[in-house]
Formats: structure tokens, C-alpha cells, sequence
């Protein structure tokens, strides 16, 4: 067997540069907007954002992995590609003009104080979803064509776009206007806005990014196979559900905290911190995005091989190894890493650790949805994900009155967590993977023990020997994994050596 993992690996750095690179960037506004915006300025961004990200997945419903599966399978890609990009355009269109009729009622319903601006916040937001989905299928087109440095390149310079004129607005546009100044730059700040230029960067970014997309849409013809579409929706409708259920895991809590906390006064200011320490816990989120981005594709290419399970049982053992080891990373340098947020934001770090925890299991699922992809069985991916979603809403609704955003945090490890076994539990009914869960049991035993090993001396004055010692574990880690691995990865390099 050749080497499953050089191709995935290099697929993986790449669709990085394009996911990882971005939110660097964006990890580097994070202080920026914690430092200039209160708990509760930040609390309204989070809480749009999150409508954004429920609102993507009804607007693209199932189409992009609808057109991986249909692409490798039928010789007609131009029809596949038509279909599925003329499908979400008008539909795009037409759900945005609907959702833009009603802005003033979605304003009302918010109920968001201090917020003047919200109809157009949410205007922006709106465009800011329908441009989203209209890119979808150009960019899984890039994908399946193996063109990883374009992807991320566009990628990257949507997120650059976004990164430069927010601080073209909230820092340069800001300044001049706080110093009073009589220039073009003043002008272009308004106050009430305030935190509402990100929307309005995120929204110029993304024309900006469909107008490079236009080489992939220079031979397109208006062609849409009816029957082929309704085969496409047939197999993509269990994804819809799968996609909402998924986004009710991962961003439910960032709306429903603001109406579940008894203290409405501290509500939004909790909604505030819970989504800045999100930030910190998301780069696990990070990592598992751009390997679903090359694993997709990569999955279903090997699908045919005749030893495609025992690469689909490498690539999980491995991909836990990684995630273990940024979990690690993470929280054994946490005593610096908070200084990307302001001092008042900083009481909600306790939750990143629990937070990274539950992006691990995210990610063991999405590795693990292969089987019922390959299958044709979507419906228990919807099944799962319905699971974690009623498992995330009993625990924030029984325990956020009283727990406020640690209940949203466990909710979300115990939803994650729970998908992960119950996936597991169907695979090995419907598609088994012999996967090792001998090794990886014992990984995880000691990425664990040695983060919890580390609170015994948390109390130390000096945090420079408490960051040493917390940075030597990780080193161990990485060390034990080598001596376990290294006759593993040589025989697959060897392998991967002698079939070329």
C-alpha cells in the first residue's frame, strides 16, 4: 500500500494557507475588537455571525457535497457543475431578496441594545450569506480540478481584503475621527457603526473574491439538468438537516445564551466573552477544516481501492495524533496566549480547554462521515448530527440559567462527544473501519494526563518556569509518538518508495 498520508498531508498545508492563514489574520483582529469594543459590543458580532453560519448551510443545502459525489461519478462534470452553480445562484437570490423584505421584523426580533445600526448590520449580513453560497460550487470546482494553491490563494486574499479595511476602518477612519481630524478618513467613520465594519469588510471582501472567481465561470452556460438536480437534492437533503443540526452544536449557544441567562443585564456581556475565548479554542476548528477540505475529495478518490479502509484507519489514528498534539500546544501556553484578548474578556478562559476538547471529537466525526457518504446512507449523518443538536439544546436549556457560558461549553463537548460514539457505533455496523483504537486510547491517555499533571504546579509565581516546564510535556509527547511511530511511518514510506 502507497503512502496515504504525503498526499493528504501536502493537501492539507496547502487548503491551510487558505484556512489557517485567514484566521491568523482574523486571530489577530481579535484583539483589536476586544480592546476597542465592551463584552457587549462584541456579544452583537457574535451573535450575527452565528445566524450567518446557520443561515449558510440553508442557503448552499448539501450542494457542495452533492457535486463531489455526482462529479466522481458521472463523465458529464460540465453538466454536474452547471446544475449544481445555477441552482444556488438563483436560489441565493431568491432567499436573500426574501430575507431583505423582512430586515426591519429580524431587527425587532434581535431585540439588540445599543444597536442602531442593526438593520443594516443585518442587511450586510445577508449579502454577506447569499455571496458565500454563490462561490460554494466554484470553489469546490478548484477542489476537484487538484487546484489547492488557487484555492487558497482566493482564500487568502478574501481574508486579507477583510483584515485590511477592517483596520482601515476601526483603526486609521477611527483615529481621524476621534482626533477630530477634517479629512476623507473621518468621514468614512460613523460611531453608531462602531463594530458594524467588519460586516461591510466581510461583505466587500466577498464581491471582491466572486470577481477573481470569474475564470471558472468564463465557459458556463445557463444549463440546468432537471433530473439530474433532483438526484443531487434526493442525496443532498439529508445534509441540510445534518448541516442546521451541526450548526445548532456549534454556534446555538452563541444566540440562545443572550435568552436563557436570568440576568438579562449580563446577558449580552456573557454572549461577548463566551465568543472571544471561542476564538482562542477555534484554531482545533482551524486544523479540522482544512483537512476536511483535502479528506473530502482525497476519500472519495480511494474510495475504489481495494485497501481504502486500512487508509481510511491510518489517516483517523494520525489525524487524533495531530489534534492531541495542538490541544497540548494550546493549553500548556494558554498563560500567554490569553493576552490576545483584553483583561475583561480573560475570566472566560476556562471554557478553551473544553472547547478544544469537543473540536477533537468534531473532527473524529467528519473522519468518521465517510462511511456514510461512500454508502449513500446520508441519512444517519443527519441522524447523528440531530443527536448532538438535542443533546446541545437540553443541557444549554437546563443549565445556562444557572451556569451561564460554561454550560454552553460542556453542552458542547457532551453534543460533540456524543455524535462521535454514535457515528462510530453505525460505521461499524454499515461500513466497518478496523480502526486502532488500542494506540489511540493511549495517546489520548497521555495528551490528558499530561495537561492535567500540569495543574499541580499552576500555582508557581514564575510563569516562565511554568511555561517551560508545561512546553517540556508537549516535547515528551512528540517524542513518544515518534518512538511509537517511527517503524509505522517508515514502512508506508518504503512502501510509497517501491510503487513509484
Amino acid at each position: 500500500m502507497s503512502n496515504p498520508l504525503k498526499k493528504l498531508a501536502s493537501q492539507t498545508a496547502i487548503y491551510g494557507l487558505g484556512t489557517i492563514m485567514p484566521r491568523i489574520l482574523n486571530y489577530l483582529l481579535t484583539p483589536i475588537l476586544t480592546y476597542e469594543f465592551s463584552a457587549a459590543e462584541f456579544g452583537i458580532n457574535s451573535e450575527l455571525y452565528a445566524y450567518i453560519s446557520f443561515l449558510n448551510v440553508i442557503f448552499t443545502y448539501g450542494m457542495e457535497t452533492a457535486f463531489f459525489n455526482f462529479n466522481s461519478k458521472l463523465e458529464n462534470k460540465h453538466d454536474v457543475f452547471n446544475t449544481s452553480f445555477w441552482a444556488l445562484l438563483i436560489s441565493s437570490t431568491v432567499f436573500s431578496g426574501l430575507l431583505l423584505l423582512f430586515t426591519s421584523n429580524i431587527a425587532n426580533e434581535l431585540s439588540t441594545p445599543n444597536a442602531v445600526y442593526l438593520p443594516q448590520f443585518i442587511i450586510w449580513s445577508i449579502l454577506i450569506i447569499a455571496t458565500d453560497a454563490i462561490a460554494v460550487i466554484p470553489f469546490a470546482k478548484l477542489r476537484t480540478e487538484g487546484k489547492a494553491l488557487k484555492f487558497s490563494f482566493l482564500k487568502l486574499t478574501n481574508i486579507v481584503i477583510n483584515f485590511g479595511l477592517t483596520i482601515f476602518f476601526l483603526k486609521i477612519c477611527k483615529s481621524s475621527y476621534d482626533l477630530c481630524e477634517v479629512n476623507s478618513y473621518a468621514a468614512l467613520y460613523n460611531p453608531q457603526i462602531g463594530i458594524g465594519y467588519v460586516f461591510l469588510s466581510t461583505l466587500i471582501a466577498n464581491i471582491i473574491t466572486l470577481i477573481l472567481l470569474g475564470n471558472q465561470l468564463i465557459n458556463i452556460k445557463f444549463n440546468i439538468n432537471i433530473q439530474l438536480l433532483k438526484k443531487m437534492l434526493s442525496y443532498a437533503w439529508p445534509l441540510i438537516i445534518l448541516g442546521l443540526a451541526a450548526m445548532v452544536n456549534d454556534t446555538l449557544d452563541k444566540i440562545i445564551i443572550k435568552k436563557l441567562m436570568l440576568d438579562k443585564s449580563e446577558a449580552q456581556i456573557a454572549q461577548g466573552i463566551y465568543g472571544a475565548c471561542n476564538k482562542i479554542a477555534v484554531l482545533m476548528s482551524i486544523f479540522i477544516q482544512s483537512f476536511r477540505f483535502a479528506s473530502e475529495p482525497f476519500f472519495f478518490g480511494k474510495a475504489k481501492e481495494k485497501d481504502s479502509k486500512q487508509t481510511y484507519a491510518i489517516v483517523m489514528k494520525y489525524f487524533i495524533i495531530f489534534c492531541l498534539f495542538l490541544f497540548l500546544a494550546m493549553v500548556m501556553n494558554l498563560d500567554w496566549i490569553q493576552y490576545i484578548l483584553e483583561s475583561h474578556y480573560r475570566v472566560g478562559l476556562k471554557v478553551v480547554p473544553i472547547l478544544l476538547v469537543a473540536y477533537l471529537c468534531l473532527g473524529v466525526v467528519y473522519n468518521q462521515s465517510i462511511w456514510y457518504k461512500l454508502s449513500g446512507k446520508t441519512r444517519f449523518g443527519a441522524i447523528i448530527a440531530i443527536t448532538g443538536a438535542a443533546i446541545t439544546l437540553i443541557l444549554n436549556i437546563l443549565f445556562v440559567p444557572n451556569y451561564s457560558y460554561m454550560a454552553c461549553a460542556w453542552s458542547t463537548l457532551a453534543a460533540y462527544g456524543g455524535m462521535m460514539l454514535l457515528s462510530y457505533i453505525l460505521g461499524q455496523i454499515y461500513f466497518p473501519i478496523k480502526y486502532n483504537l488500542r494506540a489511540i486510547c493511549v495517546y489520548c491517555f497521555l495528551a490528558f494526563s499530561f495537561y492535567f499533571i500540569s495543574h499541580l504546579y499552576s500555582n508557581i509565581n514564575s510563569s516562565a518556569i511554568k511555561l517551560i516546564l508545561n512546553n517540556l510535556w508537549i516535547i515528551l509527547f512528540v517524542w513518544i509518538v515518534y518512538k511509537m511511530e517511527y517503524s509505522t511511518l517508515k514502512k508506508l514510506n518504503s512502501h510509497d518508495n517501491n510503487s513509484t
